[in-house]
């Protein structure tokens, strides 16, 4: 089982435990704001998002972690990897990712899980290159691409709802890690 700890975070496979509270996260408009269409989605679409993610993991020895407080034990979200198979101009290419619950912001964890999952990425799982994708706007995400090293690439335009994109990257000779 893949785990790694940060100095205030357990990154670790999904369980059973998991679907509830992430649900509630997923519930949130403020969360969902500058994901896909904005929608919120339910229990059954949290569980479907979880199966999906350890069937990434699964297929291609990588996938989205399951985000745990080392001092509460609370789920505070996910981050890690996928394909971005959404936006297929920027294939073959893996994306790291995150999504926290809202008490959770302002707090350097997404940072934190984030800079874990880099080191994941290039060192443990040998990729050479990562992107990361987000809605112009998410002034938050794009802080804490800046903070893990990597520069924005491209502009685009989502492919089903047409927003604008913007498309950052690392490789390994630029990681400072």
């Amino acid at each position: 089982m893949t785990e790694i700890l940060t100095p205030r975070l357990r990154l670790r496979r999904w369980t059973d435990d998991d679907l509830v509270p992430m649900a509630e996260i997923n519930a949130d408009p403020a969360v969902m704001r500058w994901i896909d269409d904005g929608s919120v989605r339910d229990l059954e679409q949290t569980a479907e998002g979880i199966e999906r993610c350890e069937e990434e993991w699964d297929e291609e020895g990588f996938g989205l972690f399951a985000v745990e407080l080392l001092a509460s034990g609370e789920l505070a979200g996910f981050a890690g990897l996928s394909v971005p198979d959404f936006l297929p101009e920027v294939l073959p290419a893996v994306e790291i990712g995150w999504r926290l619950g809202r008490p959770f912001w302002g707090q350097g964890y997404a940072s934190e899980a984030a800079q874990a999952v880099l080191e994941f990425a290039l060192q443990d799982r040998g990729l050479d290159r990562v992107v990361s994708i987000c809605r112009v706007g998410n002034t938050a995400s794009e802080n804490v691409m800046r903070k893990l090293g990597m520069s924005p690439e491209r502009e685009t335009v989502h492919p089903v709802y047409g927003y604008p994109l913007r498309v950052y990257a690392i490789d390994l000779t630029e990681y400072q890690g």
